[in-house]
């Protein structure tokens, strides 16, 4: 290498590791049938008339339609919606992690 090509690697180099050192590990563990995937976080609502639990569980269910590979599910916020003093509403807002696909 150059000395050009070399400075131009260090100054991107942040101290982790490089491309360079990064791909035999991946495909080390491909070859051992390791496979790395991806996966994102979407945040929905929901709200039904009966619970907290029944408002998730609608969530999970409604997001199911659209989403595969939903792995897991976490509640951001609850809120009850109140009329009269009594609760009328539950409400939820979830963080969904599901597996992209290839």
């Amino acid at each position: 290498m150059g000395a050009r090509a070399s400075q131009a690697a260090t100054a991107v180099n942040c101290g982790g590791p490089t491309q360079l050192e990064i791909w035999p590990a991946i495909s080390e563990q491909r070859s051992k049938g390791v496979f790395m995937s991806v996966a994102r976080v979407i945040e929905i609502s929901s709200t039904s008339d009966k619970s907290f639990e029944n408002a998730i569980e609608q969530g999970i269910t409604r997001a199911s339609k659209n989403l595969r590979e939903i792995k897991s599910a976490w509640v951001k916020e609850q809120e009850v919606q109140v009329e009269s003093n009594k609760v009328v509403a539950y409400k939820v807002i979830l963080k969904v992690t599901f597996v992209l696909e290839d």
